[in-house]
């Protein structure tokens, strides 16, 4: 499933923001997974904006290609 076409043009910000439901769609994994990753600090930490967390779009691409490899 292409989330391209969903995003504004603000996604080539290389500081773009992404929400934990961007993510789980994105990986098809639990946001449940993710947090336990958090903990473990193998996955990038939440910015904090009030009570939302957010991550850059760069870094969980980046630890997705790190994945990869």
């Amino acid at each position: 499933m292409s989330h391209q076409k969903d995003l504004p043009l603000a996604i080539h910000h290389p500081d773009f923001l992404v929400d934990m439901k961007y993510i789980t769609e994105l990986t098809q994994m639990t946001d449940k997974w993710f947090y336990s990753l958090i903990q473990q600090e193998r996955f990038p930490k939440p910015i904090k904006l009030g009570r939302s967390s957010r991550w850059r779009l760069k870094d969980v691409e980046a630890w997705i290609s790190a994945q990869a490899n």
